[in-house]
């Protein structure tokens, strides 16, 4: 089993606890541990585990599940708006098992990384979130997933049928890579040519703008709601952009998956945005502008 960061395998691991915790750095942590036990068992001990990855995929599992409990109660107290991590470029490669046999519900892999429906995960408890991404998205059977959260199979099955009724109350959007793209890039044209009525059309009229600053000073700390209200607070951030004489830049890269904005200012990276796009309108905007949450964007010196 390859565990070196740039493997199928650890991809494959990190996508599962990022999935599952919402922080690119605590997923790293999650899988490095999970590496160190791995490396720690003897000869005769890796020798008697007849699947490795199935052994780490277990162990990741659960130091995620021990993790939830805390990461709920430090979100709880975070200062604004907590958002997840947006991490560049593809988040873990495909299922490690066979897929749940009901397409309708279930969640999809990159689906599960798009920072709407990771939001709307929070509100599940951890036995729920753990049993939902491993089935759903990486398909592994509920009687594989009891021993990860300590539950019966049937129990487990039930977290995850719970999860899914949870997340059926909150917004799911849909929208083909192409649409995807062409307005995101409307999106991007009308905020840097300030054209209001441009990014009213590409606006759902009750678009949702949420940003994570972390505590910065300036950042709105509950949700923009409504299109004309979301256009002039997005067309006011880069109108006083410019009258501070900072210079802004912004460039297209892959953001969880799929096609998302990276904003600049005085060519230092200030935020990654992740559009909600369904019916070729902008449902959700998720503003992250944490410096902390930045790190992995920053340009090289």
């Amino acid at each position: 089993m390859n565990l070196a960061p740039e493997s199928t395998e650890y991809k494959q691991l990190f996508g599962m606890a990022y999935r599952m915790l919402g922080s690119a750095h605590d997923a790293e942590d999650a899988v490095q541990d999970a590496v160190v036990r791995w490396q720690s068992l003897g000869a005769a001990e890796r020798a008697a585990i007849r699947e490795p990855i199935a052994w780490m995929t277990t162990v990741v599992s659960r130091i995620c599940l021990d993790q939830l409990g805390s990461a709920r109660a430090r979100r709880e107290s975070y200062a604004g708006i907590w958002l997840p991590e947006p991490v560049p470029g593809a988040v873990g490669p495909g299922s490690v098992g066979t897929r749940s046999p009901d397409p309708a519900d279930a969640v999809t892999l990159d689906e599960s990384v798009s920072v709407a429906l990771m939001r709307a995960m929070e509100s599940l408890t951890p036995g729920e979130r753990v049993a939902l991404i491993l089935h759903d998205v990486f398909g592994m059977p509920f009687a594989e997933i009891a021993d990860v959260v300590g539950r019966t199979p049937d129990a487990c099955r039930q977290l995850a049928s719970t999860a899914r009724r949870h997340l059926r109350s909150s917004p799911r959007f849909q929208a083909d890579d192409e649409q995807r793209r062409q307005v995101v890039f409307a999106f991007a044209a009308a905020c840097s040519t300030g054209d209001i009525d441009a990014l009213m059309d590409v606006l759902a009229p009750g678009v949702v703008s949420r940003a994570d600053g972390g505590g910065m000073a300036g950042i709105a700390r509950v949700p923009v709601m409504g299109a004309d209200r979301v256009a002039r607070y997005l067309l006011g951030i880069v109108g006083m952009s410019g009258v501070r004489g900072v210079t802004i830049g912004a460039r297209f890269e892959i953001v969880n998956n799929r096609t998302g904005v990276v904003i600049s200012f005085d060519d230092r990276v200030a935020a990654v945005l992740d559009l909600a796009v369904a019916d070729g309108r902008v449902h959700e905007i998720a503003i992250i502008m944490n410096p902390d949450k930045l790190r992995a964007w920053a340009q090289p010196d």
